[in-house]
This record gives structure tokens, C-alpha cells and sequence, in this order.
């Protein structure tokens, strides 16, 4: 057997015809600029082949389902082992996917909350137990005194009015002698008078009897008489031991509450994925979307008749429905010419809510007329009406983006559950309560499980497999998350590390692990752990290529490929190959000159001096402890600290909503906050997150950042354009026109799988190229629409240098290290960290005015040292132009060069969300309870040796990579420093 994987001639994207020899049964890492093949040499070939083979060895009915999955461009690969990709971008955006069922936690507790969970009565609480005539007998025989005086009764009636003649009547038919009615024992052959208009208590007395431990004979007797009273009872028996009542059932019942009906318990009951269990308001999810009224409200200091509340079907203020709306107002009397704040509750609520009352309404249109008496259906019923009976996804899609909002669900308060299924407790706990807990914690809850012998025989495979799983969990950095956190709400890294988690959980051997940069969200203090955690699961005898730019990670590798030397048409060759310490005695490989020392991101030699901040007051949201934080202006901020501290809970959820509301004129909902100071000295708020630019492969760098406008315009103008009559919207594929019918203008098909992801294919009428051939008869210094957007932007900037407007936004391009990147390139095919930068070039493009703040999180994913100093220049070029940008980042480079660092912890969850410490990188550093001082100390002390050993040594500067500092701050501070 190959005791590693040769790959010969990989042509896969930019990689340019490579050979590889990669060691088997190694921690190996594959590092370059982005661009320069990483992923199409780790997943594209590697990966993607060891797919193929699988599904090759499938058989022919099951490889119809899946299609023919393309080869790799790549001559051979010999010694492929199963692959498994843990990616980032592959979360699932499903509601009902939680950390709990994707790690399998959840399906294991569900297991032992069905054989070993207590049941309860969800309305008073009392603890419900089913037992078998056997278990009732053997245990009254052990819990009540010998020669203790013993009644069995069946209980009939409980609190029902009526004389109940019927009943006693049957009863003497059946040859019972006594009845015990409210308390008192009565002979049935008597006539036994009930008041009808009051409650009674009935229950027939089935034996008396004196209990004899050891006498078989007693034991028999009692068990005929219990089973003739569950006969009788529905599974019920009052056993009346020395004037005390004890019941027992054989159903899970409560003897309270006879019409709350608990099911027998098993593992579907406690899944919110099936209707048994789930709650039947929100189907299990745990949230509604409803129609939100303050965002009909468009602007309440105008008047509903200038267009300060949308009304369903008359926003132009003409037409049949705006007529309809203003007859109502005039039956009503509700003025529709004052501002909408001025509006009572009851004029607002006829507005949304509609009301039933009938008015005169006489219509004459140019096609129809209508004279009649109507009825105000309300905006909100309207909208709701239209969403729950329309056809179309794209109207439903509309209504949910403009008017919607998820709420918790009212009935089980984000549960989920049914409440006879949150009833059934483990230890006080319900299973909901036990998700609700950080892994920490529910780690500790299992551990400490005090169960009887009995219970521990059963659930000891169970709480094995439990522990196991919330162990891996801990040893990837995830500690803080909890089994009920949804699975689209995790970021790429958590959502890999959790991926990671399970596949250690699987225990296989002898498979090929391709990850994506498994560090990405990680403080350094979770760094070690996590590669502690890859380490292991190559131990277990697997090989592991992990895509990294994380220098512990480098470190760490058995062997390092070094891509490059650029992106694009730039790289797809290994530079260098070999052990860490080769890369680093390799001139050719940047990596290794990172690495080495030899180039870095330099420490600034002045931090910018600010004078004006905003405050944020009382932050309580999640796990924030009523903070307040002071966010200086016109300065670069990091925002730092442990995974899950509150670093996205203060500034993602809690500022920036906040800033958007009342900056942008927002409708978002901020958590928990007291109030905020200084907004007036910001003219808007800009977040530019990882999330897609666009969802279908139709969006584009081109078409998101409007370069495509200036290009389409381009072409209209030239002499082919004019010859044929083409108009700028003729070079558009989303319109008809241009554009090729059989797949819209896409340049490829949806073959939508019924139990599999998507699969597109290549358009065969248009190649791909997305135009019909009247369009690609047009040329532009040679080249077509098509050829264009083919074009990467490094390509583009050559071909477009004459035209102002494209230079100026290709340039923005290129300086954020996007040179590579296809202009056409689908949105779908961006990682997170493309997709970020691509809103962060449009952002800079813009002729701005300064004075606006820009949020962005963690944007050093997926960047090599050297991208990380392109992106520094291009933050700090925003803050020189009188901007203040706020970051929220773990990478040391960015928080080494930050002019102001506000650290939130010191841990992770409950014993995270606290100002820990604020002030410049060297300030932090003195601050001996902060975990991220640890590392800035480090690094600040190696930035300090080796300019001093610069300083020593006449050292010749290497153009281009090295960073310069540029001047920072305002003239008159610099002076003052100096």
C-alpha cells in the first residue's frame, strides 16, 4: 500500500500542471496568498476526486439520483484515501438544525430522557408514574406495615355534579357491596341521596383486606383485587392504607389534572423535528414570524395620505384600494391628513387589524364599478393573507424581508416542546433546560448524574457517548456554545470546529481530512486546544491537509506546501515544500519570510489621539453584564477576547442595530440596551460582514459593486452596439434581450435534487457565456461582454486603465487583494472572507465625506500574512479620511497595529461579558487578568527585539512588502508626541 498520495499534473483552476507528493498519515498544511490555489489544489483535486471515486464504486440506481460527478483536470492521482471535507462554507441554514442535533448530543439525550426521565404534571407539577399491577402490588406489600388495615378502591368519579343513580345501579349489578362517596363508605343496597347541583367524589370499595408480608396467598388475593379496579378505574387504584389514600396507575396520568393526557415516553416524543412532540404553534422551531406593525410605519411625522404607513395595494395613493381605505377612514372619522404619530391606538389598530363592521362604498374605474357595502380586511391581515396564500416564492420572499420579524412563540416561550413533554425532568431538569446550558456546564450536569442502580444499567452506553461528544466539543474551543443555539446563527469557524467535533465522535481510521482554515474565530488560548484536538485525530492514523495562514497551525505541521508566488494567473505553483524550518531557510517562499521574522506587519511608531467617542450604556443583551462602553471616533478600534465573551453580542447585535436605527433610519432589533451618547457626531453606520454578496450564481463582483453598469455602458457606445441599435440594457443577462433564454442569462442550469443540494450544469445552447450570439457580436478592443466578464480584476484593471471610473473602482479592488478573482465569478462560489472584502472595496470606491463608522467582523479571515497588510493599509486609508472603523478580530497582526483595543471576558458564556480592559496595545498589555494581554505582551517584545537588532545590523530594506508606517493622527498631536 502507497504510504502517500501522488498527484501528476493537477490543472484544476489556476494551478499550473503540478506535481505533489503528499506523506501519508501527516499533519500537512497547505498555505499561499489568497488566490493562489490552495483550495483548488485541497479541494477541487484532492478532495473532489476522492468524492468522485466514492460515488463511482455506488450503483448505478444511486448514482442516477446523485449525476455524473465531473474529474478534476488533472492527469493522475495514485494512493487516495475516503476523503471528508470539513468546510466552512457548508452550515445549514435550516431553523430546526440546532448545535445538538448536528453533533448527535441531542438524539442520545432524547434516548435517555425516554427510559430514565421522571414525568410530571405540567400543571401542578406533581410527579406522574406508570406502574404495572405486579410493581403497585410488590410495592404496597413494601412500603405499608404488616397487619395494616387495607382498602382497594377504584376511583369512578372525581369532582361531578349529578345524583350518579345509573351508576351506584350498575355497580349492585355487578356484585359490588360498597361505594365510598366524598369520604364515606356507604352500602349500595341503602338509597343513596346526592345533591345533583354539587361535586362528588365516587370510588367503589373492590376489597378490604389486613397485610401478611410472607403469606402468597395475600399477595394473590390483592393483585386480582387491583386488577379489577384498573379494570374498572381506566388503570387507576386508590389503595386506603390506615385512613390514608395512596393512588397508583398504570398509565401516566395525574390523579389532579385526569384531562392532561402524558404519552408513553419515547425517543420521538422529545424530538422537535416530529409532531408527537413538537409544540403546535410553531411547529417546534421555537419562533413565528408574524408581521411587524413598526415596520408598515415608513415615517411617523407624515401623514398616512403623504405615505407615512404602507397600505397593502396603495402605495401610488390611487386606485380601488387606496378608495377602499379612504371610504373606511371617512366611516370611522379617522383623519388621514395628520401625522401618524398622532394616530390613537384604536384609529391604528382599525388600520392593521381591520374590523368587521360594514360600510357603503360606491366605486366607478375606467374597466369596472362597484357599489356595494365592504368590510376592512387591516394592512397586517392583508399582508399575512398574502403570505399564507400565495403561489409565488419571490412574493412570500418580499413580504418576509420588508414586513416580517421572528418572535419567540407564545405558547411554549422558545421551548419547542409540548408541555407534557417539558415535564419529564432528569434531576430537576427538563431536556430544553439541559440545552439552555453552555457545553461547559451540561458536561458537568451529565458527569455529576446521581441514578439509581437500576437507572445506571441502562443509561451507562448512553452518558458514555454524551460526555464524549461534550468533550470533543470542549477540546475544539466551543465550550461557551449551547446543544439549543441554532446551526445558522454559528460563524464558518464554529461551525467547522463543530464538524471537527463530530468526525473525532465517528473514531475513524485511515481517511483523508481536507479542512478550511479550522482556526478562523479562534482566541489564541483556544488555538493550542484545537491543535491538540488535530494531533489526536491524526494519531488515530488519518491524514489531515488543513488550509491555513495560522502560524502555531505552521508550526505544528509535519510538511508545508507554500502556493504561489501571487494569486491568479499569478500563483498555482508550490513555491516551496518541506518542514517548517525548510520554508523558513526557503528565499522563494513569502510564507517562509513571514515565518521567519524576515518580513512583518510593523507596530505603528505613534498611535493615533482621539478626543470624541460614542457611549453605549447598560448592555445586557445575551451574556453581557449591564456594561457600559466608551467607542472612541476617528481611530482604528479592535475589539478583542475569547471565543464566546460578548464581543459579537455588544458590537454586532447591540451597536450596530442601535447605530443603524437611528443613523440609517433602520427597522433592526438591538438586545437589551440603557441608552447611547455622541450619535450625533456620526453621519452613518456601514457593517460589512461575511455574509454572501448575493445567493444565486446570477450576483457577481461586477454586478454588487456597480462596475458592471460602467461596462455595459462601455459597450453600448461602441460602433457594433450602434449598428445593431443596442441599448445599455441590452448587455444586461437578467433582463430579456441580450441574454441567453434557455438558462436566463445564468450560464448555467438548476438541477434541483430531491434529497440532495442543487446541482448546476453548464448551459449547452450559450456554453456558458451567458449572452445569445446577436450580443457576442459586439466588440470592445477585441473583446465581447462575455470575454469581460471572464476577465480577473488584476486582467480587467490592464484592459479598462483609460476609463476614470473603472480605474478608480478596480484599483480599490486590487488593494484589498482581490486581483484574482474573476469579475463574473459567482456570488456562490466567494468564501466569506472574498465576500467581505468585496463590500469593503465598494465601501471605498465611494466618495465620502468621513465621519462615518465602519463594523466589521473578524476580516482577516482566509488571509495570508501578506493580504493582511494590504487590508491594514486599506482600514487605515478609511480612518485617514476622518472615518472610525471598529473591529472585532483575534488575528495579533490587526491588534498589534490597533489605536485603541477594548478587551471583553475573561471567559467564554456566563463568565464572559465584561469590560476587561480599554486602551492601546501597550496599555493592555500591562493588564495581568486579561488573556489577550498574555499574547500582545509577546508579541510587542518580539516586535521591540528584532528592531533592535535591525537597528544594530545595516539592514537593506525589501521594497514593496515591507510596510512603512504612514503619518498618523492630527499634525498638532504628532508635535506635541515628539
Amino acid at each position: 500500500m502507497l504510504d502517500k498520495i501522488i498527484i501528476k499534473g493537477a490543472r484544476e483552476h489556476n494551478l499550473k500542471n503540478i506535481d505533489v507528493e503528499i506523506p501519508k498519515n501527516k499533519f500537512i498544511v497547505i498555505t499561499g496568498v489568497s488566490g493562489s490555489g490552495k483550495s483548488s489544489l485541497a479541494f477541487d483535486t484532492i478532495y473532489s476526486e476522492g468524492q468522485r471515486r466514492y460515488v463511482e464504486s455506488l450503483s448505478a440506481y444511486a448514482r442516477q439520483f446523485i449525476g455524473q460527478m465531473t474529474k478534476p483536470d488533472v492527469d493522475s492521482i495514485e494512493g487516495l484515501a475516503p476523503a471528508i471535507s470539513i468546510e466552512q462554507k457548508t452550515t445549514n441554514r435550516n431553523p430546526r438544525s440546532t448545535v445538538g442535533t448536528i453533533t448527535e448530543v441531542y438524539d442520545y439525550m432524547r434516548l435517555l430522557f425516554a427510559h430514565i426521565g421522571t414525568a410530571h404534571c405540567p400543571v401542578c407539577g406533581r410527579k406522574v408514574e406508570k406502574q404495572s399491577t405486579e410493581e403497585i402490588v410488590n410495592g404496597a406489600i413494601e412500603r405499608f406495615d404488616e397487619g395494616a388495615k387495607m382498602i382497594v378502591l377504584a376511583p369512578l368519579v372525581k369532582e361531578k355534579k349529578g345524583t350518579h343513580k345509573n351508576l351506584f345501579l350498575n355497580l349492585q349489578k355487578k356484585g359490588f357491596v360498597r361505594v365510598r362517596v366524598n369520604g364515606e363508605i356507604l352500602y349500595l343496597e341503602d338509597e343513596i341521596e346526592l345533591d345533583k347541583n354539587k361535586k362528588h367524589d365516587i370510588a367503589v370499595v373492590v376489597d378490604r383486606l389486613v397485610l401478611k408480608k410472607e403469606d402468597k396467598d395475600f399477595e394473590s388475593r390483592l393483585t386480582q383485587s387491583v386488577e379489577s379496579a384498573t379494570e374498572l378505574a381506566n388503570g387507576k387504584v386508590l389503595l386506603n392504607v390506615s385512613g390514608e389514600d395512596f393512588l397508583y396507575s398504570e398509565n401516566f396520568a395525574c390523579p389532579e389534572h385526569e384531562e392532561v393526557n402524558i404519552p408513553d415516553l419515547n425517543p420521538r416524543l422529545f424530538s422537535f423535528n416530529a409532531p408527537f412532540g413538537a409544540c403546535p404553534e410553531c411547529k417546534g422551531i421555537g419562533k413565528k414570524l408574524e408581521i411587524d406593525e413598526n415596520k408598515l410605519i415608513e415615517n411617523e411625522e407624515l401623514s398616512i395620505a403623504d405615505g407615512g404607513l404602507y397600505i397593502p395595494g396603495a402605495s401610488s395613493r390611487k386606485g380601488y384600494t387606496w378608495e377602499i381605505f379612504k371610504t373606511m377612514a371617512k366611516h370611522f372619522k379617522i383623519d388621514i391628513n395628520k401625522p401618524v404619530k398622532d394616530l390613537t391606538k384604536e384609529e391604528l389598530d382599525i388600520i392593521l387589524y381591520g374590523t368587521d363592521v360594514k360600510f357603503r362604498f360606491d366605486f366607478e374605474g375606467s374597466d369596472f364599478q362597484y357599489h356595494g357595502y365592504k368590510e376592512y380586511e387591516g394592512a397586517i391581515k392583508n399582508l399575512e393573507r398574502r403570505y399564507n396564500e400565495s403561489f409565488s416564492e419571490a412574493q412570500r420572499e418580499e413580504i418576509e424581508n420588508k414586513f416580517m420579524i421572528e418572535r419567540v412563540c407564545k405558547v411554549c416561550n422558545g421551548k419547542r416542546l409540548k408541555p407534557e413533554v417539558l415535564g419529564v425532568t432528569i434531576q430537576d431538569k427538563n431536556i430544553m433546560e439541559i440545552c439552555d446550558l453552555s457545553i461547559k456546564d451540561a458536561l458537568e450536569f451529565f458527569m455529576n448524574l446521581k441514578l439509581t442502580p437500576k437507572q445506571e444499567t441502562i443509561a451507562k452506553e448512553i452518558l458514555k457517548e454524551i460526555r464524549e461528544r461534550l468533550s470533543f466539543m470542549i477540546n475544539v474551543g466551543l465550550d461557551y456554545l449551547n446543544l439549543a443555539r441554532e446551526t445558522k446563527t454559528l460563524s464558518g469557524g464554529e461551525a467547522q470546529r463543530i464538524r471537527l467535533a463530530t468526525q473525532i465522535g465517528s473514531g475513524l481510521t485511515g481517511v483523508l481530512y481536507v479542512l478550511d482554515e479550522p482556526s478562523i474565530g479562534l482566541h489564541q488560548k483556544d488555538n493550542d486546544k484545537l491543535l491538540a484536538t488535530l494531533e489526536r485525530l491524526k494519531n488515530l492514523g488519518n491524514t489531515l491537509i488543513v488550509v491555513e495562514h495560522d502560524e502555531d497551525t505552521m508550526l505544528q505541521a509535519d510538511k508545508i506546501f507554500d502556493l504561489g508566488p501571487g494569486a491568479g494567473e499569478f500563483g498555482g505553483n508550490i513555491v516551496a515544500s518541506g518542514s517548517p524550518k525548510e520554508i523558513m531557510k526557503n528565499k522563494n517562499s513569502l510564507t517562509g519570510r513571514y515565518l521567519k521574522g524576515e518580513l512583518k506587519i510593523e507596530v505603528p511608531k505613534i498611535r493615533r489621539k482621539w478626543e470624541k467617542s460614542i457611549k453605549l450604556l447598560g448592555a445586557k443583551g445575551n451574556n453581557l453584564k449591564n456594561i457600559d462602553v466608551e467607542i472612541p471616533l476617528g481611530v482604528f478600534t479592535v475589539v478583542t477576547g475569547v471565543s464566546g465573551s460578548g464581543k459579537s453580542s455588544l458590537i454586532n447585535h447591540t451597536l450596530f442595530p442601535v447605530l443603524f436605527n437611528k443613523l440609517n433610519k433602520g427597522k433592526l432589533y438591538p438586545l437589551e440596551y440603557k441608552s447611547i451618547q455622541g450619535i450625533d457626531q456620526l453621519e452613518k453606520v456601514i457593517n460589512i460582514d461575511q455574509s454572501p454578496i448575493g445567493r444565486t450564481p446570477r450576483s457577481n463582483p461586477a454586478t454588487y459593486t456597480k462596475i458592471f453598469d460602467d461596462i455595459r455602458a462601455i459597450f453600448a457606445e461602441t460602433k457594433d452596439a450602434k449598428q445593431h441599435g443596442f441599448s445599455k440594457g441590452r448587455f444586461s443577462f437578467n433582463v430579456k434581450g441580450g441574454r441567453c433564454e434557455a438558462c436566463q442569462g445564468a450560464g448555467i442550469i438548476k438541477i434541483e435534487m430531491n434529497f440532495l443540494p442543487d446541482v448546476y450544469v453548464q448551459c449547452e445552447v450559450c456554453k456558458g457565456k451567458r449572452y445569445n450570439k446577436e450580443t457576442l457580436d459586439v466588440y470592445y478592443k477585441g473583446k465581447t461582454i462575455s470575454d469581460v466578464l471572464d476577465m480577473s480584476v488584476g486582467e480587467a484593471y490592464e484592459f479598462f486603465k483609460a476609463v476614470p471610473s473603472l480605474e478608480r473602482k478596480l484599483k480599490v479592488l486590487i488593494d484589498v487583494g482581490l486581483d484574482y478573482i474573476k469579475l463574473g465569478q459567482p456570488a456562490t462560489t466567494l468564501s466569506g472572507g472574498e465576500a467581505q472584502r468585496i463590500k469593503l472595496a465598494t465601501e471605498l470606491s465611494k466618495m465620502t465625506k468621513g465621519n462615518t463608522i465602519y463594523i466589521l467582523d473578524e476580516p482577516t479571515t482566509g488571509l495570508h500574512f501578506e493580504d493582511i497588510r494590504k487590508l491594514l493599509e486599506v482600514l487605515n486609508r478609511l480612518v485617514d479620511k476622518g472615518n472610525s472603523v471598529v473591529v472585532i478580530e483575534h488575528n495579533l497582526d490587526v491588534i498589534k497595529t490597533a489605536d485603541y483595543i477594548i478587551d471583553i471576558g475573561p471567559d467564554g458564556g456566563d463568565r464572559g461579558g465584561t469590560i476587561v480592559a480599554c486602551g492601546t496595545p501597550e496599555e493592555i498589555a500591562k493588564v495581568k487578568k486579561s488573556y489577550t494581554a498574555t499574547y500582545i505582551r509577546k508579541i510587542l517584545k518580539t516586535a521591540k527585539e528584532k528592531e533592535e537588532n535591525n537597528f544594530l545590523e545595516v539592514a537593506e530594506e525589501t521594497p514593496v512588502l515591507e510596510v512603512t508606517p504612514k503619518k498618523r493622527g492630527r499634525k498638532k498631536k504628532e508635535e506635541s508626541v515628539k
